[in-house]
């Protein structure tokens, strides 16, 4: 099979192209013949040697990658051979996902709607399973006011049309002009490359009912202060820093810990949600290395995916 090795730790040109043997699929496993794969900045931080986040972090080589998507094309001995054939979603637990083919626990499998193409599926199972949660934990209403960082990123574009679909006052905080061109429709925006966002917040808002802060660093500890006593910040990333400290924090602080549903379970529901994911750009497998560097580079929107 095709698929993308991590050599060592370092830049993205560490991530090289490769023959591998196709994997089988063992026990309750099937085997997915790949068409798009996630790319998520906690890779990109992994591929440096930087903390990895939620999957231990494996020697090199290995092929790195999670979240997959494409056609069942064989089961293990303990798996259901009704499931050759299907278009799925898969995890793969952080490891193997970069790759032309994937072997992946039944039980991390999940149907794709056949209203969904493949790209779109994986993009917003991949970023919509913790939207979702996240959502669902921060329990937003009509009328609150709701600031979203990284508005214009894969996960934050479908946490503002969350919110914004229960009828909550959205402000999308992005890198600059272009990301704010993307936000959706319903959405005010600022920019936090800007002097003075923060106050261009409290002009809108007046205090803010909720913030989820994927950024961390500066901008979540600016986000800390805008939070009305008795508001909710949700801490879920720090793609800009280090987490914010939930010390600095006047309201409740919620926290990825904190959700509640399976990694599956949770997928399934955002595939069923009728979101539409923020896909803004593709690249061949071949070019892994290509988009993690953009990743890094904050020269990407919404989400990136690989395609096989």
């Amino acid at each position: 099979m095709r698929a993308i090795q991590l050599t060592r730790f370092g830049a993205p040109s560490v991530l090289v192209p490769v023959e591998l043997p196709d994997p089988r699929p063992t026990g309750n496993q099937v085997l997915i013949d790949v068409e798009a794969v996630s790319i998520s900045f906690v890779e990109t931080q992994i591929r440096a040697g930087r903390p990895p986040g939620p999957f231990p972090r494996p020697e090199p080589p290995f092929v790195p990658g999670n979240g997959v998507g494409g056609v069942v094309s064989a089961v293990g001995p303990g798996a259901d051979e009704g499931l050759i054939g299907r278009r799925v979603f898969g995890t793969t637990g952080g490891r193997g996902g970069y790759a032309s083919k994937a072997a992946v626990n039944v039980a991390d499998v999940v149907p794709i709607p056949d209203e969904l193409s493949t790209p779109d599926a994986v993009g917003l199972a991949t970023d919509g399973r913790t939207a979702v949660g996240l959502f669902r934990l921060a329990a937003p209403v009509a009328g609150e006011w709701v600031l979203v960082e990284a508005a214009a990123g894969g996960l934050g574009s479908l946490l503002v049309q969350l919110a914004l679909g229960v009828g909550a006052n959205v402000i999308g905080a992005v890198g600059n002009r272009r990301k704010a061109d993307v936000v959706s429709d319903g959405a005010s925006t600022v920019e936090y490359d800007e002097p003075g966002w923060a106050d261009r917040v409290r002009e809108l808002s007046g205090g803010l009912d909720l913030v989820f802060d994927g950024v961390g660093g500066e901008i979540g500890a600016t986000a800390a202060g805008l939070v009305k006593p008795g508001g909710r910040f949700v801490i879920h990333g720090g793609a800009g820093g280090s987490m914010t400290d939930p010390a600095s924090v006047p309201g409740r602080v919620l926290t990825l810990r904190d959700v509640t549903g399976t990694v599956p379970e949770l997928a399934a529901a955002a595939l069923a949600s009728g979101l539409k994911p923020l896909i803004g750009q593709v690249f061949p497998l071949e070019r892994a290395a290509e988009a993690h560097a953009a990743i890094e580079a904050r020269a990407t929107v919404g989400k990136t995916l690989l395609l096989v």
